[in-house]
């Protein structure tokens, strides 16, 4: 078994949410150009993925990436320590498990948040994965499912885990709907409570507890850290990533950043060609997360139309971004 890698204190203080289909391995090649400190999370995973799929285009990443977890999708015990290894020997600084996620496709896979419900479950599969790993599991979770709204249900559902050996619980302060409500919904129509979150800090404080859901500026993430171990953003990060490049400087005492939006840029297109060389990967796979890139700018409608162009994908990615910088003609 691997050494055990020491855990810096802020490790969860900010990450970015795994979130499907949006933080494969090139978009947290991107974060990480603008923050180096926060913690980045794959895209849920599923242990029948792993198991019956092509390992290496789940888990592939660049060194670069670091600290980055593992999110994995599933509900028995042994698939889950099997694939839990498996992420560990891959490299990856922690296994994530998804209960939070509402989708009924997810439902059927009988893992998501319905996990929630079964918290002796949970915690069979926290400890088959503690039991072969020497790298943190996590899980990430949400207050409640359906109308259950006591507060006793998300504090019990947490003291069982956590005596699995679970340290750091990801709390999305929102119930899920199981019915009724589409993922999307579910990420806003449930009323946001955190202060359920912050009694779950009181009640178990040698718990590493980070809030999620509804956090979209750098003052509700100070907040936020008055009260608990660490905040985890979403779709904010996403659709505005210039803000990433802020927190070291705000919230890890690094030296501000020197870096310009147009040198990430660069980079990015050097990544573009990098991959398109080594695994024939087309750009607009990987431009596609930096469309927010230069949110609220002039000249960003121009610059985000060039980048979504699939007309150009035959271009070097080098040749996309001149085409981008140049002006728009006017008669």
């Amino acid at each position: 078994m691997l050494s055990p890698k020491p855990i810096p204190p802020d490790r969860w203080r900010l990450s970015v949410a795994p979130m499907l289909d949006w933080t494969d391995r090139h978009c947290r090649y991107f974060h990480r150009l603008l923050t180096q400190h926060a913690l980045l999370y794959t895209e849920m995973v599923t242990t029948g993925a792993l198991i019956y799929g092509d390992v290496s285009r789940h888990l592939r990443y660049k060194e670069q990436e670091h600290p980055v977890a593992l999110q994995l999708g599933g509900s028995e015990p042994a698939e889950l320590a099997r694939c839990a290894k498996l992420g560990e020997e891959w490299g990856y600084d922690e296994i994530n498990l998804n209960c939070g996620c509402p989708s009924e496709r997810v439902q059927r896979g009988a893992f998501g948040a319905c996990l929630m419900a079964e918290p002796q479950l949970v915690a069979d599969c926290v400890k088959a994965m503690v039991d072969v790993v020497s790298v943190p599991v996590t899980v990430k979770h949400r207050i409640g499912i359906d109308k259950t709204e006591s507060y006793e249900f998300v504090r019990d559902f947490v003291g069982s885990v956590s005596e699995a050996g679970c340290r750091t619980f990801i709390v999305h302060a929102r119930n899920a709907w199981l019915k009724g409500l589409s993922p999307k919904e579910n990420r806003d129509v449930p009323p946001l409570r955190y202060e359920l979150a912050y009694q779950l800090k009181r009640d178990f404080p040698s718990l590493v507890i980070v809030i999620n859901g509804g956090i979209t500026n750098s003052a509700q993430i100070a907040e936020h850290l008055l009260h608990l171990d660490g905040v985890m953003l979403g779709r904010e990060a996403y659709h505005n990533p210039w803000w990433l490049a802020s927190w070291d400087a705000t919230f890890y005492g690094a030296d501000a950043t020197e870096t310009t939006r147009e040198q990430v840029e660069q980079q990015m297109c050097d990544y573009m060609a990098r991959e398109a060389a080594e695994h024939g990967t087309p750009w607009p796979t990987m431009a596609r997360h930096m469309l927010g890139l230069r949110h609220g700018l002039p000249g960003a409608r121009h610059w985000r139309q060039v980048w979504s162009d699939h007309k150009l994908k035959g271009l070097p990615a080098h040749d996309v971004m001149a085409l981008a910088h140049t002006p728009v003609q006017t008669t």
